[in-house]
């Protein structure tokens, strides 16, 4: 098969999966959730404090420049703003800012439990609250949600890379029960 086709096929297909992504995304099942962008290194550093940003694992140039072009991605899918929450981590308000999607408000159930991964359950049973609460809503508007890797597999089961997103379908409990990589 020759690799212009190969790619016109890929590029169909690939417009295929995501033609629907504001539609399901207005549904009131559907939501999106999103590792942090890229951030160099491992964990953070002991004695971090979430209120001071200089004290935590944060982007690096090439994390900023990844988030933005997740935020554009979005809006060539039809998605200019969204209800967008994150974990208070620094990394993770960054990548949400950088969505440019709007007003971004931090989240607790989002927040990472990778240091006390005993805190795992009762955190994504929080985390589910907080979904069928903002589903229950009414509220149409696409919902975005940017946590770290350990939650986003405890909620759905699935790993992600820095950056990558999930399209997640909940049941009424908010809890996952089908989930998809996009783009």
């Amino acid at each position: 098969m020759p690799l212009r086709l190969l790619c016109s096929l890929l590029l169909l297909f690939s417009f295929q999966v995501n033609a629907n992504l504001l539609e399901d995304l207005r549904s009131g099942s559907s939501l999106i959730i999103m590792r942090h962008a890229d951030a160099p290194g491992f964990s953070d550093p002991p004695g971090y404090r979430l209120n001071d940003c200089a004290t935590q694992r944060n982007l690096g140039e090439y994390g900023r420049k990844q988030a933005a072009e997740v935020g554009q991605w979005l809006t060539s899918q039809g998605i200019a703003e969204a209800r967008v929450f994150s974990s208070p981590w620094c990394r993770c308000m960054d990548t949400a800012s950088l969505l440019n999607k709007g007003k971004v408000v931090s989240e607790p159930s989002l927040g990472s439990f990778f240091e006390e991964m005993s805190r795992g359950d009762k955190q994504t049973r929080e985390l589910e609250a907080f979904i069928q609460k903002q589903l229950a809503s009414g509220n149409k508007t696409p919902l975005i949600l940017v946590s770290h890797q350990v939650n986003i597999r405890a909620f759905t089961g699935a790993s992600v890379g820095s950056g990558q997103m999930l399209l997640v379908k909940v049941n009424k409990q908010g809890q996952a029960i089908s989930h998809r990589p996009i783009p």
